[in-house]
């Protein structure tokens, strides 16, 4: 339950500290005191977005913190798994800066606003008049059942089964878009790949080509001069190699003259060696490399076909055509593997779609055990609110396909008057009967222990007189369970309660603020007086208010 508020800096309050109590609290004041003030504070913990116009003082920051006794809510997991510090009296902080920067924190340790959140969902439910809306929705009207039916363990098990066979659902859709697509570029890749095996592509082929044709294509220049070279170094009268072996000859016989005639002798040996060999190897590249047209058409072939995949596929190299060449192989590879996970998911959402249904069907049975008496007990409370010939209809239908709550869907039924047939909600409550029947559902969820304090904002809209009597008593029953407050404009609500607050607002230094608190038993008789009112109280509104509160 909510033990204290304390709210610093958040539009018209400056500062509040608020005390709460078991049992069941309401809050007067008039329009535009700040009531709802209060509730954006205390929204602000539970996890509502923060927003810096809320800051009263533009300069200072915003802080809201709320006390609460955790002791009896199971939720030392929670802590565990968040890795917090468990504390029977557990403390929840929201700071906003001027710069509009939000924090939040749990016992003083920091924690993202989705933590924040998921914690306040345990703690506090609070009503306001668009949650009664939504109880034209078919979903909302899904969860308040759910809720009542108080089924954590079946629905837990449902919900996660859900997500699996959602997730292997897109799965398999993924993987049989990706096999289409596939099957469609099958064809293609194939030829690729096979265009470029046949190639037999070598990574050093293209530099050997390229040189064996400029040789070849240059083969008459190169024939003429190798012909020249053999013919002046070997072949002629006055060949180089045989005037320098007479020259060799010559300084040969003269070297024991004179140390350079020797030397002189040695490099004309040299050189002859080198000569001859020049020349024989000169001879043999001649007869190596004859000219033959048929191979260098062959060369231009292949060198055509070579610079005619690199064009193609956008490639500067031999290296990269073999790398393309491996990718075609593993996309038609990986198209082969396609077929066998398509096969395994299909497997995977048998299975999954097996247990869902089974679990579905567990869901459908507690539901359909727990309809009748929920009808009953609805119906009972609507009674009990003036709304004698009030018919109340749980209706099912049964799904092909699977939802976030079951196979079924499930609509609310009502109708006020004798003599008509129940029809969806949506289409027979008025604003005040909707609000009646969301008091009975909401007393009934709580009932089963779903959370320890819920708020009502304005529960009393589109009601009045006998019937804001009958409201306050069960808004009283509720608080023997759990702490309940109410925000009411209706003398015979806020007479129910065990404790009175009230908001009000105060001029201090030229500013307005709001300032709330507790009802001494003579404030709250004047205050009740007040709400019987038209203008100034009177006596006769003061015994009024008298009666009111003692009433049994």
């Amino acid at each position: 339950m909510l033990l204290k508020l304390s709210i610093k800096n958040y539009t018209l309050i400056h500062a509040a500290n608020i005390d709460f109590h078991p049992g069941f609290t309401v809050i007067t004041g008039e329009t535009g005191a700040g009531k709802s003030i209060m509730l954006g504070a205390l929204s602000l913990i539970l996890g509502k977005r923060a927003d810096p116009s809320v800051l009263m003082d533009k300069e200072k920051k915003c802080v809201v913190e709320g006390t609460f006794d955790i002791r009896n809510l199971n939720l030392n997991q929670f802590f565990e798994e968040n890795d917090l510090d468990y504390d029977a009296v557990t403390l929840l902080r929201r700071e906003i800066n001027p710069a509009g920067k939000s924090r939040a924190f749990i016992n003083d340790t920091p924690v993202n606003l989705n933590t924040l959140k998921a914690l306040g969902n345990r703690l506090i439910d609070i009503h306001s008049q668009h949650q009664t809306l939504l109880l034209n929705e078919s979903s909302f009207q899904q969860e308040i059942f759910d809720a009542y039916v108080n089924q954590p363990k079946l629905q837990q098990a449902y919900a996660l089964l859900y997500n699996r066979y959602r997730e292997s659902l897109k799965k398999l859709t993924r993987l049989q878009q990706q096999n289409e697509q596939s099957k469609r570029d099958e064809d293609y890749f194939r030829f690729q790949l096979n265009e470029l095996e046949s190639a037999s592509l070598n990574v050093d082929e293209l530099e050997e080509l390229e040189e064996k044709h400029k040789l070849l294509s240059h083969a008459v220049e190169i024939r003429t001069a190798t012909d020249m070279a053999v013919s002046l170094l070997k072949e002629e009268d006055t060949a180089a190699l045989e005037q320098l072996g007479r020259l060799k000859e010559i300084f040969t016989r003269l070297s024991g003259y004179h140390s350079s005639i020797a030397e002189f002798a040695k490099r004309l040996q040299s050189s002859y060696i080198e000569l001859a060999d020049l020349a024989t190897e000169i001879e043999n590249f001649t007869s190596l490399n004859d000219f033959n047209p048929e191979e260098l058409q062959k060369v231009e072939e292949r060198l055509d076909a070579l610079y005619g995949l690199q064009q193609k596929h956008h490639v500067n190299s031999i290296d990269e055509l073999i790398l393309l060449r491996e990718e075609y192989r593993q996309k038609l590879e990986a198209i082969s593997n396609l077929d066998e996970a398509l096969t395994t998911e299909k497997q995977s959402l048998t299975e999954i779609s097996q247990k869902l249904e089974k679990a579905a069907m567990k869901l459908r049975a507690v539901r359909k055990q727990k309809i009748p008496v929920f009808e009953k007990e609805v119906e009972t409370l609507l009674q009990q609110m003036g709304m004698k010939e009030a018919k109340f209809e749980v209706q099912t239908e049964e799904l092909e396909t699977f939802t976030l709550h079951g196979k079924e869907i499930l609509t609310f039924y009502f109708n006020a008057n004798k003599g008509s047939m129940p029809a969806p909600i949506v289409k027979t409550a008025s604003g005040g009967e909707l609000s009646r029947l969301m008091l009975a559902l909401k007393s009934l969820i709580h009932q089963a222990g779903v959370l320890p304090t819920i708020i009502f904002d304005e529960i009393d809209a589109g009601v009045s007189g006998d019937i804001a009597g009958k409201l306050g008593n069960i808004l009283k029953k509720m608080a023997t369970q759990i702490q309940v407050m109410s925000i009411t404009h209706l003398p015979q609500i806020a007479s129910r309660a065990d404790v009175h607050l009230k908001v009000f607002k105060h001029v201090e230094k030229d500013r307005t603020i709001s300032k709330i608190t507790s009802l001494s038993p003579k404030e709250r008789l004047e205050e009740i007086a007040g709400m019987l009112s038209d203008e100034a109280v009177t006596e006769a509104s003061r015994a009024a208010a008298f009666e009111l509160l003692n009433k049994i």
